[in-house]
């Protein structure tokens, strides 16, 4: 969905407003969109929060689409694939290139789910997709631990002006 309108009102209540509830019905929603994306031996990972974002939310939302994706098609979920050890600070209200350099480097896969990821096709859940830069960071670590592919599904995008 665009993120605007009633449907930005969807996300930041699911995501700000502890309206975990909406997990189910949006997550129902992005596994159907989703399906063209799934083939053969997926693994569904979300986009990960650094443990400070989580406590401070109390849930990652991503991580919550994410289970409700691999649990309506059937697929191996790995809630903790990717982990962003290093806490940035909020992306909103920056430009493309500040929000890549901010997130240069700061995902990596977890080192014990190196074996879960050697040539599997990764489906990549998250919430809110702006410029894509989290996203690109979470393909490039999934592709150097030896995905043989990386998808991407989300729930809302924001649109580019312009």
């Amino acid at each position: 969905m665009l993120y605007a309108g009633n449907g930005r009102a969807m996300v930041l209540r699911f995501k700000h407003g502890d309206r975990t509830d909406l997990a189910r019905s949006a997550g129902a929603w992005l596994a159907r969109a989703a399906e063209p994306l799934i083939c053969e031996d997926t693994l569904v990972a979300p986009v990960p929060l650094h443990w400070l974002r989580i406590v401070q939310r109390r849930y990652n939302q991503s991580a919550l689409l994410a289970a409700q994706v691999a649990k309506l098609h059937g697929l191996d979920y790995c809630p903790d694939l990717l982990r962003r050890p290093v806490a940035t600070r909020k992306l909103d209200g920056m430009t493309a290139d500040q929000r890549h350099e901010t997130v240069s480097g700061v995902i990596k896969v977890t080192p014990k789910r190196a074996k879960v990821i050697a040539g599997r096709h990764v489906l990549l859940i998250d919430d809110v997709m702006t410029t894509g830069a989290t996203l690109a960071q979470c393909t490039r670590a999934c592709l150097e631990a030896g995905a043989s592919h990386v998808s991407i599904a989300v729930l809302a995008r924001v649109a580019r002006e312009g």
